[in-house]
């Protein structure tokens, strides 16, 4: 990992009507719009949507960097996110985000260790920690058995 600080640079070209298109060096360009709910196309990535997504990825990834160095062996993670965007005070804002994470292990699997690892992600997120929303997790840990037999946590 490089020395802190890290710098993000990204660019967004907009004009009066149509996408914005976001760009980062060695990225393909990514195109936005204004949500459905601000009546916008909705067939887009929006920043609301950005948003929440960043903290879906940000969790899987903080995941995974954990995993690998506790040599948790694992199979599969998805993480679903719901962002809540509400009115309070007069201004718009997240409020709560709520993770729903679904971690598939081996069927020699340490259940325990990977819930524990699981919040640790959570914890850990950077992004999640560096908004005001409150972030919330619930996980479940499915281990494989013998003939494709599953058991969740």
């Amino acid at each position: 990992m490089q020395p802190f600080p890290h710098h993000y640079d990204v660019t967004a070209t907009g004009v009066p009507d149509g996408d914005v298109h976001l760009r980062v060096a060695d990225v393909p360009p990514l195109a936005t719009a204004t949500p459905r709910e601000f009546d916008g196309p909705g067939n887009r990535w929006s920043p609301e949507a950005l948003l929440v997504g960043a903290v879906a990825d940000c969790f899987v990834l903080t995941f995974r960097g954990l995993a690998r160095a506790a040599k948790l062996p694992w199979t599969s993670l998805e993480c679903a996110a719901t962002g809540t965007l509400d009115r309070q005070d007069g201004v718009t804002r997240f409020t709560h985000v709520r993770l729903r994470a679904d971690l598939g292990i081996p069927p020699d699997g340490d259940r325990e260790a990977a819930a524990r690892l699981l919040q640790r992600a959570e914890d850990r997120c950077l992004v999640s920690r560096s908004l005001t929303a409150a972030v919330h997790l619930e996980s479940t840990v499915t281990v494989g058995l013998r003939a494709g037999t599953v058991v969740t946590a």
